[in-house]
């Protein structure tokens, strides 16, 4: 393995690439590791997930990349490229499978087996897929997850209100920004300082201290003054739950986004980041029982503040089975955000989208935001959210936006950019993806598919069909990502060239991706998508918008 290998993604509009689809999404795989958490193990995020098998891997979808024609295919298993196969000028550049084990197979110390085999890799959601552009892609989830709460609970506002949760990794570093703009007292737990210090250099985290009294006392005075603050704790969550509880501290929020694996990262109270990581390799089985009786112990604490007035969620990292594991039986008490915040935006094909501007131009991403305040309702929820990301959000690694959008506004941006790519108004092409995180994409029964109304929690399908449909729309990559035994994601990248071949596949594809989502939850019995089903004609038993009527009886 080489260290110290520093991968910066390309800038300008010099292309090594045979065509600008083919550098978008060389200069996304480049991205990821701009940005990555460890980028000398390739890994991206959450301590595990990967962008590449390894560094030959790696070198050879580089070239694979610069060499691909417009009509090939580049297929890759699992961080590997495969090979290259003739395609048509509408087919996927790249279509992968990352990190798919059979069922029976799928469990975590099976999937260890395999990664150590150096025969699969785990995906995570975005790493895999090359997507990824640093904790601005779940910013706006979390914030719409705080907002929502808000709503939901405290009056449509958290002015005055505490946010305790915990993690500051690729993840879990936007917390901190979205509860400050949510304007909420933030605390954030994180055990590895370096961590926290890269939050504070990217804009994400106001401020840090390793005194537990001064951080309390410090979220006091933000609620007094109800103002947005985010603030950083040095230490172990584990151990700063449970003292809230002793101390008779009831916060209005707690939620986490730490990584509960031990082998891959979770750091269990009592030990430093460096007894953790020495302990991966000299003494794993009491790491991992450790690691149980910390994530228990955390949980519990969760659970008694629940009982005390608390609003308590998990945040989709699997804190709640690793508790149930280590003999929480209550851990499932505690609700999923998905299931108790996001689903309604999902009925409607909302979700996470995202655009990348592979110029390196800021002035590109500014371009956009331009198209957006010019093109949607002044009141219009991307709207607003566009002028807070402009004042709050510093770009890592190259520009790129998140703005939550849904059936039909996804395409109708891309189209305007794409307008704007042709007539110069913007440098270069732009990418657009979105996190596995989305209305059609997933099924992670302890996530984003958590009690679904027709009990298809886990019925995978779906995602693979969403990919399925994506290939024959004509994305530039699509991607089916396992999970391990939690569940399956689909992810998709179209970019938009300024051609009217790009302006097709862009509508084609951000539109299907989107209606399957609308569909799957209509099917799931949802009225509310069932209602924009048929209000965009998307029902298998009406033609699709745009369709002619046919003539005759």
């Amino acid at each position: 393995m080489r260290r110290g290998r520093e991968v910066k993604a390309a800038r300008g509009t010099a292309l090594r690439c045979k065509g600008w689809r083919q550098e978008t999404i060389l200069r996304m795989l480049e991205n990821n590791l701009e940005n990555a958490e460890d980028p000398d193990n390739l890994v991206i995020y959450m301590s595990i997930a990967k962008a590449a098998r390894n560094w030959e891997s790696f070198d050879r979808i580089v070239g694979a990349l610069e060499r691909l024609e417009t009509d090939q295919t580049l297929v890759m298993q699992s961080g590997k490229p495969v090979g290259v196969f003739p395609g048509q000028a509408t087919t996927p550049l790249v279509v992968m499978a990352n990190g798919n084990l059979v069922g029976g197979w799928s469990s975590d110390e099976k999937r260890r087996e395999y990664e150590a085999a150096g025969l699969t890799i785990t995906p995570g959601m975005t790493a895999g897929a090359w997507q990824y552009i640093g904790s601005q892609g779940i910013l706006q989830g979390t914030y719409e997850t705080f907002m929502s709460a808000a709503r939901k609970h405290f009056g449509g506002d958290l002015a005055g209100r505490l946010i305790v949760t915990a993690g500051l990794g690729g993840m879990s570093g936007a917390q901190p920004l979205a509860g400050k703009m949510a304007k909420a007292a933030t605390l954030v737990v994180e055990v590895d300082r370096a961590r926290i210090e890269r939050r504070i250099e990217t804009g994400y985290l106001d401020d840090w201290t390793d005194d537990i009294e001064d951080a309390l006392a410090r979220m006091r005075q933000a609620q007094e003054r109800r103002v947005g603050v985010s603030l950083g704790y040095l230490g172990n969550v584990a151990d700063v739950l449970p003292l809230l509880v002793e101390r008779g501290i009831t916060p209005d929020i707690v939620t986490d986004q730490t990584f509960p694996d031990p082998l891959k990262g979770y750091v269990p109270r009592g030990y430093t980041v460096a007894q953790a990581r020495e302990a991966q390799e000299s003494d794993p089985g009491k790491l991992m029982a450790d690691a149980g009786a910390s994530v228990a112990a955390h949980v519990e604490a969760m659970l008694t503040l629940k009982g005390r007035g608390a609003l308590v969620f998990e945040y989709g990292n699997g804190l709640r089975q690793h508790a149930a594991e280590a003999g929480v039986t209550r851990a499932f008490e505690i609700g999923s955000f998905v299931d108790l915040f996001i689903r309604p935006l999902f009925c409607q094909g909302i979700g996470p989208f995202r655009w990348i501007a592979p110029s390196g131009d800021a002035a590109d991403i500014d371009a956009i935001d331009n198209l957006i305040e010019e093109n949607f309702s002044a009141n219009a929820p991307i709207t607003q959210w566009i002028r807070m990301a402009r004042e709050h959000v510093k770009f890592t690694g190259l520009p790129a936006r998140i703005g939550w959008l849904g059936y039909g506004e996804r395409s109708k941006l891309a189209l305007l950019v794409n307008d704007a790519v042709r007539e110069g108004r913007v440098s270069a092409p732009i990418a657009f993806t979105r996190d596995h995180l989305d209305s059609g994409s997933a099924a992670l029964p302890h996530r984003e598919t958590e009690n679904m109304a027709d009990g298809s929690d886990a019925i995978s399908d779906w995602p693979i069909l969403n990919a399925l449909l994506n290939c024959a729309s004509g994305a530039d990559l699509v991607a089916i990502h396992g999970l391990g035994g939690r569940g399956v994601s689909a992810g998709v990248t179209v970019i938009a060239d300024g051609t009217e071949d790009a302006a097709a596949r862009l509508t084609r594809v951000l539109d299907g991706d989107t209606g399957i989502g609308v569909l799957r939850h209509a099917d799931a019995g949802y009225e509310a998508a069932k209602s924009k089903a048929e209000s965009a004609g998307l029902s298998a038993t009406l033609p699709p918008i745009g369709a002619k009527a046919e003539s005759g009886a």
